[in-house]
C-alpha cells in the first residue's frame, strides 16, 4: 500500500490515495499502521476517495480502528494532499466527511498548500444530538462529577462529541489518568473527545485533548473549534480565538451571524512511503 504521513499542527496521520489504491480493511489497517513501534505511526488512518457530491471524500479511522465523523487537522492535510498530488486544481474545494460536505479555502506558496481555512459548519449545542445525556437541552458550565471529582463541563458537537472544561494548569494535567474517565462516562453514549482549556485573555485559550479513540494527541481541530465556541458562551473570550496547543496555533473564528465556525491552520506533508499490509 503506498501511503503519505502528513500532519496538522502535529496531529498525523497516515493518508492513502483511494482514487489509485484500495483498502480493503481499513479498521485493521488503521491499528496496524497507527502502531509507532511496529507500523508507521500516527494517530489514524485517512482515506481520501472519490465522492459523488463533492471534489472529494474523507474517511477516517482512529487508531483502535474505530471510525470517526469528523477531524479538522486531518480535513485539512486532504485538502493540502488533493492540491499538491493532483487531483484538483481548485483552491477552494469540497470535501465529503460523515458529518457533512466541507468547504475548504487554500493557501498556495511555490506550488504546494501552506495554510488551510476550513469552514467548519455550524456547531451543536442540543446535548441529545451531540450526544450527552442530561436533563437539560444545553450543557453549558454544568456541574458533572468524573472519578469523583467535580468538573464544570460545556459540551458541543463539531460532527464528534466534545466535553470542554476549564482549568488553573493544563501543563501539569495527569490527562493520562482522567481523560478515559471523561471518554467512558456513562453521561456520553458515543464516548467524548475531552478538551482540558484555560483562558489567557479574551483572544487566547490554552488546551490539551484527550481523543476518543486515540488518547492524548498533540492537536484536535474540531476540539479546538469546540473550545472556541465553549469559551464564546461561557463569556470567556470574543468570537476569533487563537486556541494554542501542544503542536502548535488553530485561529477559530465563530460566525455568530451565520453560525459557522472557521478553522484556520497548517498542513505539512512529512514523507511519501509504501508498507506491506
Amino acid at each position: 500500500m503506498k501511503f503519505t504521513k502528513m500532519h496538522g499542527i502535529g496531529n498525523d496521520y497516515v493518508y492513502v490515495n483511494c482514487f489509485k489504491e484500495t483498502v480493503d480493511d481499513p479498521a485493521k489497517t488503521a491499528v496496524f499502521v497507527s502502531d509507532r513501534h511496529f507500523g508507521i505511526g500516527s494517530d489514524g488512518l485517512i482515506l481520501i476517495k472519490p465522492s459523488e457530491v463533492a471534489d472529494g471524500k474523507m474517511e477516517m479511522y482512529n487508531a483502535d480502528g474505530s471510525q470517526g465523523a469528523m477531524c479538522g487537522n486531518g480535513i485539512r492535510c486532504v485538502a493540502k494532499y488533493m492540491y499538491d498530488y493532483g487531483i484538483t486544481d481548485k483552491t477552494s474545494i469540497s470535501v465529503e466527511t460523515k458529518s457533512g460536505i466541507k468547504y475548504l479555502d487554500l493557501t498556495v506558496e511555490n506550488g504546494k498548500v501552506s495554510a488551510v481555512r476550513v469552514n467548519m459548519g455550524s456547531p451543536v449545542l442540543q446535548a441529545a444530538a451531540i450526544p450527552a445525556v442530561s436533563e437539560k437541552e444545553t450543557v453549558i458550565d454544568e456541574p458533572v462529577t468524573v472519578n469523583g471529582r467535580e468538573w464544570r463541563l460545556t459540551c458541543v458537537s463539531m460532527g464528534n462529541p466534545h466535553a470542554v472544561t476549564y482549568v488553573e494548569d493544563v501543563k501539569h494535567l495527569d490527562i493520562e489518568k482522567i481523560g478515559p474517565e471523561f471518554e467512558h462516562h456513562p453521561m456520553f453514549p458515543d464516548r467524548v473527545n475531552t478538551e482540558f482549556a484555560h483562558v489567557i485573555d479574551r483572544h487566547t485559550v490554552e488546551m490539551r485533548v484527550w481523543e476518543r479513540g486515540s488518547g492524548e494527541t498533540l492537536a484536535c481541530g474540531t476540539g479546538a473549534c469546540a473550545t472556541a465556541v465553549a469559551s464564546v458562551l461561557n463569556g470567556y473570550t470574543e468570537d476569533e480565538v487563537t486556541v494554542k496547543l501542544l503542536g502548535g496555533d488553530l485561529k477559530i473564528f465563530w460566525d455568530r451571524k451565520e453560525n459557522n465556525v472557521y478553522m484556520t491552520g497548517s498542513a505539512t506533508t512529512v514523507f511519501d512511503g509504501e508498507i506491506a499490509l
